[in-house]
């Protein structure tokens, strides 16, 4: 049988994924520096209401509470020795409100960065990273996630790790890198050093593309550089709300509802398939995202000067790639 993302991806024309965990879970009251996995066992009812608020706004897709969920991670909070529970959990909670919600709904198992730089850089053997990705995909898997999501990865030596246990549990695979450094991930891959890099993954992603990064300009620029280098791939935009402005000792992203449906449509229009939001994106941002990709009709694919005019100048003046494009404007919006 095949998996159920993937009979949604060909049933529809595009899917909408769930916004930010962190910035949910602060807002219901998270204590900074707490690890928000933990609440998967002291506080299920709240991540109950993280999944439902996201299904609620529109979402097929959900990610598990789960994405500082490896050993490594987990260690620095004195769970390392909870890590199946702690991912098992995550990932019984979103499925029991996924299943509740009357539509079909993709649970994606998130797991993020070890947190620690593989060999050669670092010291992290590969072997050790691989059985860290294996233990917490075995208790995602377990509490009924549909699907193995990797996320924010910045290096090909992790994005690889994650793959081969995923692989080795014959489990679906989807990965998103963080492309935040002049149009490249923190360790130098760029959009189309992605695109390359995941026909030689030993899990065949059923999905890949970016999230988190700088802003929604950016997110989109990038965009455009998988779907022109991987045309015909299912691709995913998770763009943050905007930018981070640092406010009376707090974060926030300046993205409104009406910045993110415009992103989501670009986004769109640029080839992504899977379309969601990442830090700062709240249920007010998916409503606002949801509704644009029911109404406003397919477009061409953007340029450059269109996604700085509707979303704001690019952070650097390079994709990568060497594309130019407009720099990074301020613009007065509304606080999201």
């Amino acid at each position: 049988m095949t998996d159920r993302l993937t009979r949604l991806l060909h049933d529809r024309p595009w899917l909408m994924a769930d916004g930010a965990t962190g910035t949910n879970l602060f807002n219901a009251g998270l204590p900074s520096g707490e690890a928000p996995e933990l609440w998967n066992l002291d506080a299920p009812d709240r991540i109950r209401a993280l999944y439902r608020g996201s299904i609620e706004a529109g979402s097929d897709l959900i990610l598990t509470n789960s994405f500082g969920g490896t050993r490594y991670r987990l260690k620095l909070h004195g769970l390392e020795d909870r890590v199946r529970e702690v991912n098992r959990r995550a990932a019984r909670l979103a499925r029991e409100v996924a299943d509740a919600a009357g539509r079909p709904v993709v649970v994606a198992g998130s797991m993020g960065p070890t947190g620690e730089l593989l060999e050669p850089v670092g010291t992290l053997r590969h072997a050790d990273a691989v059985a860290a990705f294996r233990e917490q995909a075995e208790g995602l898997l377990e509490g009924g996630a549909d699907v193995l999501w990797a996320e924010t990865i910045s290096s090909e030596e992790e994005l690889r790790a994650a793959a081969e246990a995923a692989a080795s549990l014959n489990a679906p695979f989807c990965c998103t890198m963080s492309f935040d450094t002049a149009g490249r991930t923190m360790m130098g891959v760029t959009s189309a050093g992605m695109a390359e890099l995941v026909g030689r993954l030993p899990a065949r992603p059923i999905a890949f593309g970016a999230n988190c990064g700088v802003g929604a300009s950016d997110l989109v620029r990038t965009i455009l550089g998988i779907t022109e280098s991987a045309p015909g791939a299912v691709v995913i935009a998770k763009g943050n709300a905007g930018i981070p402005r640092y406010v009376q000792g707090h974060i926030h992203y300046d993205g409104t509802p009406e910045l993110m449906a415009s992103y989501a449509v670009l986004a769109r229009d640029a080839g992504a398939r899977i379309i969601g939001g990442c830090c700062g994106t709240t249920p007010e941002h998916l409503r606002a995202m949801r509704r644009a990709l029911e109404t406003v009709p397919p477009g061409p694919r953007p340029g450059l000067e269109e996604v700085a005019e509707k979303l704001g100048g690019f952070s650097s003046a390079s994709d990568g790639l060497g594309a130019g494009a407009p720099a990074r404007r301020e613009r007065r919006r509304r606080r999201a």
